[in-house]
C-alpha cells in the first residue's frame, strides 16, 4: 500500500465570516419576494449563512427565475472525492425556492413541501465552476412547483430537480424583529423544514 505523500496530507483550512443572519430575516416581510431577493445580491441585505459557508452567490434574478453560481473546491467533497450531494440539493433548493420566493408579495412567505433531486454526472474541482437556476413551472395562491438544473459553464448537466412550496400570509401578530427568533432562515423557508 501506498503511502500518501506530505502534500497530499496537508491539511488545508477554510474561514467563514457572516453576518447575523436575524437582521435579515426580520425584512423578509417587509418587501416583496423579488425586492428582498434583490437587496441580498446588491449586498444591502446580508446573505444567508448558508450562503456564506458553501460559496455560493445570487447570479440572477428575474420574476419566477433565480440563478445562483457556486466556485468548486475540495471543502465540498465527500469522502470519495467528488462534491457532496448534499450541496448539489443545497444549491438547487436555494434557486427553486428564490425562484418561488421572488414571485411572491409583501407579506407573503413559503416554505418548501418537497425536493426531489437527480444527480446525473460527478462535480469534482475539475469543473472550476457551476450554476444552479430555479425556475417557477405552476404558481397558484397556495401551491407552486418550480423545477431546477445544476450546469457546468460548458452547460454540461449535472442534477435537475423539482420542488413544492407551499405559499402563505404570515400569523397576525407574528411580525419579526432582530431581538426574537424568526420563524425562518431569512430566505423565505421556515425553521424545521430541512433549512
Amino acid at each position: 500500500m501506498d503511502t500518501p505523500t506530505e502534500e497530499a496530507t496537508a491539511a488545508r483550512r477554510r474561514e467563514v465570516t457572516w453576518e447575523d443572519p436575524l437582521v435579515g430575516a426580520a425584512l423578509a416581510l417587509d418587501l416583496s419576494g423579488l425586492d428582498y431577493l434583490r437587496a441580498i445580491a446588491e449586498g444591502r441585505i446580508p446573505r444567508p449563512p448558508i450562503a456564506a459557508l458553501l460559496g455560493m452567490d445570487i447570479a440572477g434574478i428575474q420574476p419566477g427565475r433565480v440563478t445562483f453560481s457556486l466556485e468548486v473546491g475540495e471543502h465540498l467533497y465527500n469522502p470519495i472525492g467528488s462534491v457532496h450531494g448534499g450541496v448539489f440539493c443545497t444549491l438547487l433548493d436555494s434557486a427553486m425556492g428564490c425562484a418561488v420566493h421572488s414571485t411572491l408579495g409583501r407579506g407573503q412567505a413559503y416554505t418548501t413541501l418537497e425536493l426531489k433531486v437527480n444527480m446525473v454526472r460527478a462535480l469534482t474541482v475539475d469543473t472550476p465552476g457551476v450554476v444552479a437556476t430555479g425556475e417557477v413551472v405552476s404558481a397558484g395562491r397556495r401551491v407552486v412547483t418550480a423545477s431546477g438544473q445544476l450546469t457546468g459553464p460548458d452547460g454540461t448537466l449535472y442534477a435537475h430537480a423539482t420542488t413544492t412550496c407551499l405559499v402563505f400570509e404570515p400569523r397576525p401578530g407574528g411580525a419579526r424583529t432582530t431581538s426574537a427568533r424568526p420563524a425562518g432562515n431569512g430566505d423565505g423557508h421556515r425553521a424545521g423544514h430541512g433549512r
